[in-house]
């Protein structure tokens, strides 16, 4: 009997081990099928964006990968674009500064959404919102990346291509949105439109008051920290 008892113990390790693998296995499947699946929301967004949140093709993983991809994405457009097409202080550039600038601007613009779906009745959640502005990303990346090589091959005088591509990228990164958030939140195109010129206003008065706040936060530092030099000079 206690033969048996440890011999089932001992087996008990070895099938938690299997089933984290399995479970590993199985996130690594979704992950990369979810990743493959921006494809197809690129090119039929009005079917791609629905099923990517009500049949749940989409993960929060992918489109974490895909906003990382995008800041990337940024700052190697800075900084090895060719010189005839973009002008920026390469010596001056903060990394994490330029990427800071990009992402929570975008965290703010999904949180201003999410925040006016009471006010419209949407339907959508904030991860929900945020999974598909990051899927509505995947152009910029897809384009501008080889753009920045060629860009080193092109002429000052062929720059109109270069251009006609970088902005066709921006202009199909703003239609998925504006799909996508329909999808989302079950509207209309005219009330889609309305919605996202509210969500613009919300992010603009957000970011309003994180620098309000910020700044009154400084303020008061301030004044405690001279309050305390004061305190300190007057005992001493």
């Amino acid at each position: 009997m206690s033969i048996a008892k440890s011999a089932s113990k001992s087996m008990k390790p070895a099938r938690n081990l299997s089933a984290r693998a399995e479970k590993r296995k199985a996130w690594r499947s979704r992950y990369f099928a979810s990743l493959k699946y921006s494809l197809y929301v690129i090119t039929h967004p009005f079917d791609g964006f629905w099923d990517l949140i009500h049949e749940k093709r989409g993960t929060i993983a992918a489109a974490n990968t895909f906003l990382i991809l995008f800041l990337i994405t940024r700052v190697l457009k800075l900084l090895l674009t060719s010189f005839q097409f973009i002008m920026a202080p390469v010596q001056y550039i903060n990394i994490f500064e330029e990427m800071g600038s990009l992402a929570l601007p975008f965290i703010i613009l999904c949180l201003a959404n999410w925040a006016m779906t009471t006010l419209f009745d949407g339907k959508g959640r904030f991860k929900d919102i945020y999974m598909a502005m990051c899927y509505a990303l995947v152009p910029y990346i897809l384009i501008q990346i080889p753009m920045i090589l060629v860009s080193n091959m092109l002429t000052y005088e062929e720059g109109s291509f270069y251009s006609v591509l970088l902005s066709f990228s921006v202009i199909w990164c703003v239609f998925l949105v504006f799909v996508g958030l329909m999808q989302i939140h079950d509207y209309g195109p005219g009330k889609t439109f309305i919605f996202l010129i509210v969500t613009v206003f919300g992010a603009a008065v957000i970011i309003f008051l994180l620098l309000v706040f910020f700044s009154l936060l400084q303020d008061a530092l301030s004044y405690f920290l001279s309050l305390y030099r004061e305190i300190v000079f007057r005992l001493n």
